[in-house]
């Protein structure tokens, strides 16, 4: 199981990649383009090029763990912007509100907790917390 805590390195890959690539291949862009270790511990966060999914891969000691999220509609259309390394660094807090709560608002949804209200009906505050 992947467990982030609050002191783990998590590295945005700027540049979209071919998701084609697996753990060998993500690994070697860790070294070659974000000049960082990928059996470092790290957390590592790579785009597909339409940006509709995301990939990410780290190293728990005992082997590699990939993980994939491809959103059913809409895209990840606030990417980072690349930089001298190729990579911005987020705390766990900015990886969860990037990946779980844009994702759906990118999706024509408003999300409180447990309610779904699409963007285009009135707002109700019951219930909401």
């Amino acid at each position: 199981m992947i467990q982030i805590t609050p002191q783990m390195r998590i590295l945005v890959a700027v540049e979209p990649v071919d998701f084609r690539k697996g753990i060998d291949g993500l690994a070697a862009l860790c070294r070659q383009v974000l000049a960082s270790d990928p059996l470092g511990g790290a957390l590592f966060v790579f785009c597909s090029r339409r940006r509709h999914a995301i990939k990410f891969l780290t190293c728990d000691g005992q082997g590699f763990w990939l993980c994939q999220k491809r959103l059913s509609q809409g895209r990840f259309q606030h990417w980072p912007q690349a930089d001298a390394t190729g990579a911005v660094r987020l705390d766990p807090h900015q990886l969860h509100l990037f990946v779980c709560v844009r994702t759906l608002l990118w999706g024509g949804c408003l999300i409180k907790i447990f309610h779904v209200f699409p963007l285009s009906t009135p707002h109700r505050t019951a219930g909401w917390i």
